[in-house]
């Protein structure tokens, strides 16, 4: 479809007859037909210089985040303007549509209020409150039944500084023990409760080891912590299979195969990961003062286990990533024009320092292209980049390789593991690069030094 402005009015009404119908197809309900042909016809007056068939995934993002700006928009009028010109390139049948993560426009502005970046701040009571009057919820009975034992839980988790996530798996392990026995007293249920609860989990579930090992640490933390009543020896049950896995490791040339298929601020992302080892959370959730040039390291701040680190920071990456730095400055200075330009600190920084938030080396190295409401405040933020866009896009990039294995981000951690190892570094050096605890962990990328089944030459090749 060419500039409106130049076509006939028949092309145009037939354009968007064939619009309706594909909406109609698609479900959209027929009342709201008109307000998507209005949303989608902004689209096309905003890139009027183009022909449709000639836009690009780069149109589409552009116009998306210029809109998502728009602090005058409720959420629903943003997932309705994607909506809207999704279905236009579906209807065309564009072949980069799915190059645009539509999935990711379509998230709501708001941020849950089981967000990780705001959970914690949320009383335990609220928390609970809330988790016991969310719809649809299998645990919902035990949560209202029992909110002032599993409001303990939470408040001695947050004593001792735990994880959100930590915080959010140990009360759903107590919930869902609670509710196997059928929402009895937790008082009441002793130690061989609990062990059958590890065996259902093994026998009937099916769990994986880890799965039944997180659920007992859950148990054992709140029987000792909470109700200050040790389950003692529990003597044997069945635990479930262990099985003995080895990490995905990519050579370098397919890591570069990879890295080929991808590009802008996904392909800097993977390069990171791999080129630092850190975590897929550690670099979505990297700060512009954590990156220092001059030194060439990156710090992981607040990484598993609480720990701080530092890594290399690759020389390959100091131009691309001050280029990326730049473009994300100008869109900070956009906010605070625009009176917004706040991120979210840790713990009592925001109190501490309420003019931090604004700063510029606070801002999120990779930020969301929306702005963000939180939920009990109010406030209007820029929050990081959902983690899912780059997971999405390294499995695509995958595919596209052809490379036989199971990719994903934590494969690339992997990667720069093992390839240290190959190029003669001492593996106390890998384990504190890695931030792990114990060098037994590290000792696993030793799997690939002996080429070969331990090193042994195959008895075929001697023929």
């Amino acid at each position: 479809m060419v500039n409106s402005n130049t076509r006939k009015p028949e092309a145009i009404h037939s354009f968007w007859d064939r619009y309706i119908k594909h909406l109609l197809k698609n479900d959209v309900k027929g009342t709201v037909t008109r307000w998507y042909v209005i949303r989608a016809e902004q689209y096309i007056k905003a890139n009027s210089s183009k022909n449709l068939k000639n836009h690009s995934p780069e149109d589409v993002v552009n116009y998306l985040e210029t809109q998502s700006r728009n602090t005058h928009l409720n959420d629903w009028q943003f997932r309705q303007i994607v909506d809207a010109i999704q279905n236009v390139f579906e209807m065309l049948e564009t072949p980069w549509l799915n190059d645009v993560d539509w999935q990711h426009w379509m998230t709501a502005a708001s941020l849950p209020a089981n967000h990780a970046s705001i959970a914690r701040e949320i009383p335990a009571a609220e928390t609970i409150s809330r988790l016991a009057n969310a719809p649809n919820r299998e645990l919902s009975k035990v949560r209202k039944q029992h909110q002032e034992i599993l409001k303990q839980l939470l408040m001695v988790i947050r004593q001792r500084g735990y994880s959100i996530r930590t915080e959010q798996t140990y009360e759903s392990w107590v919930s869902r023990f609670i509710a196997y026995n059928n929402n009895r007293n937790p008082l009441t249920l002793k130690a061989n409760d609990v062990v059958s609860f590890l065996q259902y989990l093994a026998v009937r579930r099916n769990v994986a080891t880890s799965t039944q090992n997180q659920a007992l640490n859950a148990l054992v933390f709140f029987y000792n912590q909470v109700l200050q009543q040790p389950l003692g020896d529990m003597g044997n049950f069945i635990r479930a299979k262990q099985p003995r896995k080895l990490p995905v490791v990519l050579t370098q040339s397919e890591v570069q195969r990879l890295l080929v298929q991808m590009k802008g601020k996904q392909w800097l992302m993977t390069s990171l990961l791999y080129g630092t080892g850190m975590r897929l959370m550690d670099c979505v959730r990297l700060r512009v003062q954590d990156i220092d040039f001059e030194y060439k390291q990156i710090v992981i701040r607040d990484g598993k286990g609480q720990k701080d680190r530092v890594v290399p920071l690759p020389e390959r990456l100091i131009e691309p990533l001050k280029t990326h730095l730049t473009e994300v400055q100008a869109l900070h200075n956009d906010d605070i024009i625009n009176g917004h330009g706040e991120v979210y600190l840790p713990g009592a920084l925001a109190r501490k320092y309420p003019q931090a938030a604004k700063e510029w080396g606070w801002q999120y190295v990779f930020p969301s292209a929306r702005l963000s409401v939180d939920p009990r405040t109010q406030k209007i933020r820029r929050h990081h980049i959902h983690e899912n866009g780059l997971q999405k896009a390294v499995k695509k990039a995958a595919s596209l390789t052809g490379i036989p294995k199971k990719i994903n981000c934590h494969a690339l951690r992997h990667s720069f593991a093992t390839h240290l190892l190959e190029n003669g570094y001492d593996i106390r050096t890998v384990q504190e690069l890695l931030g792990h605890a114990d060098v037994s962990t590290t000792m696993i990328y030793t799997h690939v030094l002996n080429r070969g089944g331990k090193g042994v030459r195959s008895p075929l090749d001697f023929i």
